[in-house]
């Protein structure tokens, strides 16, 4: 089953989506993520979408804007392609290679809520920055509370996926992560999320047998392909993040787990990375990106001018007086 949000004559609404765009309104539901906490987990959500059908059907999705179909409680963003990190830490980091302790453990940073766009919403440039960067991702929605679940249990945690756009400034990243926090304003700006929330059951039939949902990944730029990879190319599966997201703390409903950017074009700076040279260049305003995942659809945002940034001055060198 898939659900959208979507802004249709001023009202927002949340709808079951039919194969054919056909959009059943489910009533009086304006917020996924508050259904997924009423729901308490997939069969719940399954079963208010097939009480939707039994209404009369609302717009076509062509008819509606859509927006993300969810607003996340939080967004845990991880990197679990290898070939990805090998391409970005050369182009960000200006190092090679995969570091050990990668290897360790599923790594993740928390991304900002607040900066979510819809599947064909406009991308502003982030202020300060030359050098903006699309990221083809999947996104897992956590559809039930949990604390240090096994893999097995977070299984059930799980509600469904969306197309995850990582949009990021390189040359912030680059900066600040200098710094050894981690990415901060370089990544602040915009997060897609889109077209649906595709229930967990839909993908069942794409999992192998090592558990990894094996969907195909397309990036394109300016309507020129880019990038393809396969989603079960992740080092960990979702249910293993989901567990290492948990441990020693809580999930909740609405919570969003990116898988982190695939390889082989997954993002310009990995390209970047492997040929030395910024080619393709830089996304500017004008510059398309579509990224489709096999199973679950299509985003499709153009780059727009961005505000200037707001002048701030330079840390102080203090004395280090004490009282």
């Amino acid at each position: 089953m898939r659900f959208a949000a979507y802004e249709h004559r001023h009202r927002h609404r949340v709808a079951v989506v039919e194969e054919d765009g056909t959009l059943f309104p489910l009533p009086g539901v304006t917020s996924l993520t508050a259904l997924l906490t009423e729901a308490e987990g997939l069969p719940g959500l399954l079963d208010a979408g097939a009480a939707a059908l039994d209404v009369p059907p609302g717009p076509h999705v062509s008819q509606v804007r859509l927006l993300p179909p969810l607003r996340p409680s939080s967004i845990r963003d991880f990197v679990t392609f290898e070939e990805h990190v090998e391409g970005v830490r050369r182009a960000v980091e200006g190092t090679g290679g995969v570091p050990e302790q990668w290897y360790a453990a599923p790594t993740f940073y928390f991304t900002n809520p607040h900066a979510v766009f819809g599947p064909h919403d406009d991308i502003p440039v982030p202020p300060g920055s030359t050098a903006l960067d699309f990221e083809l991702e999947v996104g897992a929605v956590i559809g039930r509370e949990g604390r240090d679940l096994t893999p097995e249990q977070a299984r059930e945690h799980i509600v469904g996926y969306t197309v995850f756009n990582d949009w990021s400034a390189r040359d912030l990243q680059s900066a600040e992560m200098k710094v050894g926090l981690g990415p901060c304003k370089g990544k602040d700006t915009a997060t897609t999320l889109g077209p649906y929330l595709v229930t967990a059951d839909e993908l069942e039939p794409y999992r192998d047998a090592d558990g990894f949902l094996r969907l195909a990944l397309n990036a394109e730029v300016n309507g020129e392909t880019v990038g393809k990879d396969l989603l079960s190319n992740m080092s960990w599966t979702f249910e293993e993040m989901t567990a290492y997201a948990s441990r020693g703390t809580r999930v909740v409903p609405g919570d969003v787990l990116g898988s982190g950017t695939c390889g082989n074009g997954g993002c310009l700076a990995e390209l970047w990375g492997l040929r030395g040279e910024r080619t393709p260049p830089p996304l500017k305003p004008g510059d398309t990106v579509t990224l489709t995942v096999e199973g679950i659809g299509t985003v499709s945002n153009t780059v727009v001018p961005g505000a200037e940034p707001v002048s701030l001055p330079a840390g102080r060198r203090r004395s280090r007086e004490r009282p």
